[in-house]
């Protein structure tokens, strides 16, 4: 997934009231929108490098979106807006091989009524369901984690995984880290307990979980490698 225009770089002053950063370009602070709602825990360090996108779009109040953070010498994609167009390209380019070849490819498929997915695949009779996840945390070297706060939303997504493989559906939780210095996945238990407990009952009921990380650059994201899951 390439970037539309080259980024623009600037320096991190703070977040704040969750979707809004302000950055130093030059010897102007602009405020940015924040497309991310996670608590972005290790990133925000006043002085980190970062990179924003410029709207061609009169109408919008913040002409600038925050696209990537440099911090502790790794770059790190944090617009989760972009995480399902990053594997969805890498489906189209046949660079996932855990679904065979799909023939039907749908994203945001509606599950019921206040349920959506972000992808649902036909790969001849198999139905296939595909929650998609953002990852951004590292508190340790090589190792990539979620959640970095307490997801609700993601709790509610890993049940109902569980419905839809009750019905019949196979069923795949995917990790999606925004960064290239980890080699190994891990659920952040200290952080969302309930989130491990519910993860650990997925998988011991047959839902599917990977994780790849990404090549990152100011021109671009793409699907990478698959890490290996530790289980804590």
């Amino acid at each position: 997934m390439d970037f539309k225009k080259q980024l623009i770089s600037g320096t991190l002053i703070k977040r704040y009231k969750r979707f809004l950063v302000d950055v130093k370009i030059k010897d102007k602070v602009i405020t940015c929108h924040c497309p991310n709602t996670g608590s972005m825990m290790g990133l925000l360090k006043t002085g980190n490098k970062v990179w924003l996108s410029l709207s061609d779009d009169p109408k919008r109040k913040l002409q600038y979106t925050l696209q990537l953070i440099q911090a502790n010498n790794a770059l790190i994609g944090i617009n989760t807006h972009l995480t399902n167009k990053i594997f969805f390209e890498a489906l189209k380019k046949k660079k996932i091989h855990n679904f065979g070849k799909p023939n039907i490819i749908k994203p945001e498929y509606k599950f019921k009524k206040g349920t959506r997915f972000d992808f649902y695949l036909e790969n001849n009779k198999k139905k296939i369901l595909i929650e998609i996840k953002n990852v951004t945390l590292s508190r340790n070297k090589h190792l990539a984690e979620f959640p970095d706060a307490i997801t609700e939303r993601g709790h509610k997504h890993i049940e109902e995984l569980l419905n839809a493989k009750k019905m019949g559906f196979e069923v795949y939780l995917i990790f999606v880290v925004q960064r290239n210095d980890c080699k190994y996945f891990s659920i952040a238990k200290d952080i969302d307990e309930k989130y491990d407990t519910l993860l650990t009952k997925a998988l011991s009921k047959g839902v599917n979980v990977f994780c790849y990380d990404c090549k990152m650059s100011t021109k671009g994201i793409i699907i990478n490698k698959k890490l290996i899951f530790q289980k804590k």
